[in-house]
């Protein structure tokens, strides 16, 4: 790849140690154990700790391993995105160009959203303050992008060391304090294994995912070849730090159910019960820094993926430019953060899980590179090569391609539709920044091969989206006869209700006021099984009062059929969540849960 731009400068060149690029993998693929918490109550401790050791073998070790070997092969600034073109042609290598970076970009702006969650927890900001605080972390972020690589490793890596050090310390302290037997129950009670998977599996994927990330930025890099070492030290400390602080947590705190990154039992609290002073502060301002170095080096290594579509003719010449004291693409920097700051200020999550459906079709093209790779090109030198034949590769890569589809399947109809859709995007903007820029000399504009890739792709989405609207159709039939038979024998005075559809949960549900206790209830469908809630309209002075309405309206749901009976408590409001009937055997019991999770 030529490092000339149209104006003549290069990036520039950094000197980073393997350390350094291994503290960066670190926290684009990791950055601490945080979200772990969201798979124990679906999917189960013990499976979730099973999960944790077993995944990587078919996961995360043949993507290291691919990384390393491609990297050490093609060390261009555009890293996969250049692996892919190679081994497939410009089309393609544009399709994943194009899937990741544009998911880095709408992905990255979480990490400014939950760097602000974690700070209101210790101050208290007006939306004001919430705006200049975002404004502030965009812009010092960017700073310190603008200046280049070397500065972004020095950040990276002081944030990374106070990580690792905060969960050091909790692994040590909680198999001190080991209470619980972390693998107990294995799944949750009344829930098979593949229904368990099902739910967990997509989390722990998304755990275990980027170690292609470092590879954008090879081109800045004096001695590339830093990148496969550290990839490769970089897969067995993660899966240590996953599966040490996910046992010795579960050990020393129990409550299994209770576990989340949204008000439950989390890490963060876990570091609260030790009785050491100030452990929980700093294990919470860990919590920020985390995602502020996650921010930091998504921020880096996303803005070099238009760069190099814009080097090779297939994105505007706006993202090649470079800096010309500096050496790095700054404007593609500065698009990002202009991206991100728009971004934060709204709710995405059905955007986040979109672009997760472009992740894995990115990862498919991956494996697939390394594979036409050791065929058409053996004799390509590669300073680290997988230490299997060309067999071997293959079939080292099968699971996580298999992994990969799976994935596109476990998020719902509805971010299914969004990914297809999101895919489709590829071949439109494939053609159009084609016929407009040119593309590579090489490759002729809108080959014949290009053309048919492009139908064959989007006629797929296309076959995917209609089979999915008639799912769709035939599902809320189905949910509205079954709803509407299910209001029909709610026993409460003066209640109505209406059936509609959550997009954000993708379910349907019967929204019922009861003008007898003042509360809202939701009855739940999912796929042909009954769940729901029972949110409080007021706000309670302390547990003792929540608890005694919360009991109060459970007796009275119960004698309408409703078996309700598990309380929990957020910050914001109050819910009775449904689950198996007679899961307390008295008040008493309920108390205990509710004085717990308060």
């Amino acid at each position: 790849m030529s490092e000339k731009t149209t104006n003549q400068v290069s990036l520039k060149k950094h000197h980073v140690t393997t350390a350094t690029v291994f503290f960066m993998i670190f926290c684009m693929v990791c950055a601490g154990s945080y979200g772990i918490e969201d798979m124990i109550p679906v999917t189960g401790p013990g499976l979730t700790l099973v999960l944790l050791i077993v995944l990587p073998f078919f996961w995360s070790i043949p993507q290291g391993l691919v990384a390393a070997e491609l990297g050490s092969a093609i060390p261009e600034e555009g890293g996969y995105y250049k692996w892919i073109q190679r081994a497939l042609g410009e089309f393609w290598g544009f399709q994943a160009g194009w899937w990741r970076t544009l998911s880095i970009y709408v992905d990255s702006t979480v990490y400014i959203v939950l760097m602000v969650g974690y700070l209101r927890v210790f101050i208290d900001m007006s939306e004001l303050q919430v705006f200049l605080v975002k404004l502030a972390i965009v812009l010092v972020f960017t700073y310190v992008n603008l200046r280049g690589l070397k500065d972004v490793g020095v950040v990276t890596s002081f944030f990374s060391v106070l990580v690792i050090a905060s969960f050091v310390l909790l692994i040590i302290l909680g198999f001190a304090h080991w209470q619980y037997n972390p693998f107990l129950p294995f799944t949750p009670p009344g829930q098979g294994v593949m229904e368990s998977l099902g739910l967990g599996i997509a989390i722990a994927m998304w755990m275990y995912a980027g170690y292609e990330s470092m590879s954008t930025m090879a081109g800045e890099c004096a001695n590339p070849q830093v990148i496969p070492k550290a990839t490769i030290l970089s897969v067995p400390a993660i899966m240590l730090l996953y599966i040490l602080s996910t046992l010795a947590g579960l050990a020393a705190a129990g409550n299994w159910q209770q576990w989340s990154t949204a008000g439950g039992i989390s890490f963060a609290t876990v570091a609260n019960q030790f009785g050491i002073p100030l452990f929980g502060v700093v294990f919470g301002i860990a919590a920020v820094v985390s995602n502020a170095s996650l921010y930091n080096t998504y921020l880096a290594s996303g803005s070099r993926g238009f760069y190099a579509m814009a080097e090779d003719k297939l994105m505007p010449p706006f993202f090649a430019a470079i800096h010309p004291k500096h050496g790095t693409p700054y404007k593609a920097i500065l698009s990002m953060a202009v991206v991100n700051l728009i971004l934060c200020q709204y709710g995405f999550d059905v955007l986040i899980v979109i672009d997760v459906f472009l992740l894995m079709f990115a990862y498919v093209l991956i494996y697939i590179a390394a594979i036409v790779l050791r065929v058409k090109e053996p004799g390509l030198p590669r300073p680290f090569r997988i230490p299997l034949g060309t067999k071997g590769v293959l079939i080292m890569c099968i699971p996580p391609i298999l992994l990969a589809v799976l994935a596109l399947f476990t998020n719902g109809l509805l971010y299914f539709v969004g990914g297809c859709l999101g895919a489709i995007s590829g071949p439109i903007a494939y053609y159009f920044f084609k016929r407009k820029y040119g593309g590579k000399k090489d490759e002729p504009r809108l080959s014949g091969r290009s053309r048919l890739a492009a139908a064959l792709l989007s006629a797929l989405m296309i076959l995917f989206i209609l089979g999915s609207a008639a799912l769709f159709l035939k599902d809320r039939g189905e949910a509205r006869t079954a709803l509407a038979d299910f209001g029909s024998h709610y026993v409460a005075a003066d209640s109505r209700g209406e059936v509609r559809f959550d997009w954000a949960e993708e379910l349907y549900y019967l929204e019922l006021a009861d003008a007898a206790s003042a509360a809202d209830i939701a009855v739940y469908y999912d796929g042909g099984e009954f769940f729901g809630s029972v949110v409080f309209g007021q706000r309670f002075a302390d547990a003792a009062a929540f608890a005694g309405a919360a009991w109060t309206e459970l007796a009275r749901l119960g004698k309408a059929g409703l078996p309700l009976a598990w309380v929990d408590i957020s910050s914001d409001n109050y819910v009775i969540y449904e689950t198996e009937p007679g899961a307390y055997a008295d008040s008493q019991a309920l108390l205990e849960d509710v004085g717990q999770a308060y």
